[in-house]
């Protein structure tokens, strides 16, 4: 089976439960589709580059998937039909990231950075 990594973008004035729910709807179609969801990671609210459809800030989620490429498209067809979603990008990869991946290690990384500059202070 292909191995992907999809991250899709949500709106910024959606609640943490409406991503979830987004994370679960992408997982049952995933599954829908022959494939497996191997791990989910939500990002939280980032700021974006640039404004996309007058949103500054998105969630942000990454979802390992193990499957054939058809459900790629199907995956992606049905985010272009949901307004909840602004945008979306899906990779093939050789092995999946063991462990938290980069995006997750660096807000460590940085809730560690702030806790040290406040025990300076």
């Amino acid at each position: 089976m292909a191995r992907y990594e999809h991250v899709f973008l949500a709106r910024q004035d959606l609640s943490q439960a409406q991503v979830d729910a987004l994370a679960a709807g992408a997982t049952e179609i995933v599954e829908g589709q022959g494939g497996k969801v191997v791990k989910t990671e939500t990002w939280g609210l980032k700021s974006l580059a640039y404004k996309i459809d007058r949103n500054r800030k998105a969630h942000f989620v990454m979802l390992n998937i193990d499957g054939p490429g058809t459900l790629v498209a199907e995956l992606e067809r049905q985010n272009r039909i949901n307004e909840d979603i602004i945008r979306w990008l899906t990779i093939a990869v050789e092995d999946h990231e063991e462990g938290p991946s980069v995006m997750m290690r660096k807000n460590e990384r940085d809730k560690k950075r702030r806790s040290d500059r406040e025990d300076r202070d």
